[in-house]
């Protein structure tokens, strides 16, 4: 399978190493807007995002995935390049343990070592990181990132766009709103809302108000 990554700085690089990891992949290009024009360099396609279509009319059978780690930005390219969902990789690493009762849409990565156990369903254009503990019946929704080491218990769910920060936990049954952001090590024991930061043991809502933080 030919597979183009959208996107080319540093979570990129850990794309393209998922991306060859698996037998049956291959990296033939880089689309970036950093390229101003569409070229062949040594056997790879480099060239702007809108470059989308000109590879879908050289392969029938290219794929494309975004390697990028903004939410925002990565559901901002989706819309841009407006592919129907079959256009889009979905990668599981081989290290990955993933439940076969497990649901997982199309774009989204499961990093090196990372669990998805029973019923646990994801979304599309989701990042599950490294080493990350899923548990069962999770629902996590589209353009989630769920960063290395994060914990998700069983039950629960992660709305559109949230970013959870590296080493989190979140226990049993607990929903996050949607474009939420976790800090990094932060223990989430109760909901939160929707366009929050949540950080620290047990973690406490901060929210903008005018120019002032608030808790």
């Amino acid at each position: 399978m030919k597979v183009v990554i959208i996107g080319q700085g540093g979570h990129s690089k850990v794309i393209h190493d998922l991306v060859s990891s698996n037998q049956d992949m291959e990296v033939i290009g880089y689309l970036d807007d950093k390229y101003n024009n569409f070229n062949n360099i040594d056997g790879m396609y480099v060239g702007p995002i809108k470059s989308t279509k000109k590879l879908v009319e050289y392969f029938e059978d290219i794929k494309f995935v975004v390697g990028i780690g903004d939410n925002h930005i990565r559901k901002s390219i989706v819309q841009r390049m407006a592919l129907p969902n079959e256009k889009y990789m979905t990668i599981v690493h081989p290290t990955a343990c993933f439940s076969p009762s497990a649901q997982i849409g199309c774009g989204s990565v499961i990093m090196p070592n990372a669990v998805i156990n029973a019923s646990t369903r994801i979304g599309h254009h989701s990042i599950i990181n490294t080493g990350s503990v899923i548990e069962h019946d999770n629902h996590i929704d589209n353009f989630v990132h769920i960063s290395p080491n994060a914990t998700l218990t069983g039950s629960v769910q992660i709305e559109e766009g949230v970013h959870v920060g590296a080493g989190a936990t979140i226990i049993p049954n607990v929903r996050i709103g949607e474009w939420s952001i976790i800090g990094a090590g932060a223990t989430v024991i109760n909901h939160i809302p929707a366009n929050c930061t949540a950080v620290g043991t047990p973690a406490k809502v901060k929210m903008k108000e005018g120019d002032r933080l608030v808790q």
